[in-house]
């Protein structure tokens, strides 16, 4: 199995001494979305930066694993509800890099199911666990030109 995006910069007018930095990110799915970098990094804060689309997606990984778990165990999800945040630092290696990433999430269960919070960490345990992104955070990169 593999998954596919194509990301599409065209050269266009920006500040002298500058680059723009607004790209197209379009997704195997036909999806296309509007990016840039992150402010901080002289980019338009309008758009999704690659630090926001990290996040995003070892949140939706993680939440997807979680949902997949808890209808395994039979425990039927009302709302499940992500406010994660992510921190630039330096690694080991003294480069800039996302130096951790932390999930809020909050699980609402349907209606008369009572789960435990011992339970529900365990959910969350074996979620993080299975989770092909946080998987992958460490893993080697090939870059192909």
């Amino acid at each position: 199995m593999g998954f596919k995006i194509t990301v599409d910069w065209q050269g266009s007018p920006a500040e002298e001494g500058e680059f723009n930095r607004d790209h197209q990110i379009i997704y195997g799915s036909g999806q296309t979305v509007t990016a840039s970098s992150a402010p901080e990094y002289k980019g338009n804060a309008e758009k999704i930066n690659p630090e926001e689309n990290l996040l995003a997606a070892l949140s939706s990984c993680h939440m997807l694993t979680f949902l997949a778990i808890a209808h395994l165990k039979r425990l039927p999800v009302a709302s499940y509800t992500d406010n994660a945040t992510a921190d630039l630092g330096k690694n080991e290696a003294g480069k800039i890099s996302v130096v951790k990433m932390t999930l809020s999430p909050q699980v609402v269960f349907e209606e008369g199911v009572t789960v435990s919070d011992e339970i529900i960490s365990k959910i969350h345990e074996k979620a993080h666990a299975n989770c092909f992104i946080a998987n992958s955070l460490a893993c080697e990169i090939e870059i192909k030109h």
